[in-house]
């Protein structure tokens, strides 16, 4: 039997970037979520679903909630990876948005991604636009810091990526 496993979705590359380095720090096993199959659950103890967050929703849940009758008994843990510094409001609402009846058994850690409007897609640059408009207009004192992070990353290449937004991850793992 293997150890972990890292499921992750990742559409730009910072959330594979972070299981990369989970697989380093944890010498565990990745996947991308959508090749997992439930016959796999045997194999591990402990599972990492990790997934940018897109509008409050979490990539990759999909595959936990479809498979959480398999693994429910093993050692879960969710990684959410986003553009905005950590906020305790912002990943509360994301808690409550995509671990709903789970979140008392299901531990979310956060990590900062990158930021790279060249390498989005159409749509996520045009709703991204929009938001920047949309918030433009405030007052800076009453923008939530998600707000402020969008605002200050538009037109510019951001990466965050550092393993250290992965050590409560890991020392929850360890335990």
């Amino acid at each position: 039997m293997d150890h972990i496993l890292v499921l992750y979705r990742s559409k730009y590359g910072a959330t594979k970037r972070y299981a990369e380095l989970l697989k380093e720090k944890l010498a565990c096993d990745i996947l991308d979520a959508r090749s997992f199959q439930k016959d796999m659950a045997a194999r591990y103890e402990c599972f990492i679903f990790a997934g940018a967050i897109y509008a409050s929703g979490i990539s990759g849940m999909d595959v936990l909630r479809k498979n959480y009758p398999y693994i429910r008994d093993k050692k879960i843990a969710v990684l959410c990876v986003g553009a905005s510094p950590y906020d305790d409001k912002a990943i509360e609402e994301v808690r409550k948005n995509n671990l709903k009846e789970l979140s008392g058994k299901i531990p979310l850690f956060y990590a900062r991604g990158a930021w790279d409007e060249s390498r989005m897609t159409f749509k996520d640059r045009t709703l991204c636009k929009l938001l920047q408009k949309m918030i433009n207009g405030k007052d800076p004192d009453v923008c939530e810091p998600w707000m402020k992070a969008l605002l200050a990353a538009s037109g510019k290449k951001c990466d965050w990526v550092d393993e250290k937004y992965l050590g409560p991850l890991i020392e929850n793992i360890a335990d």
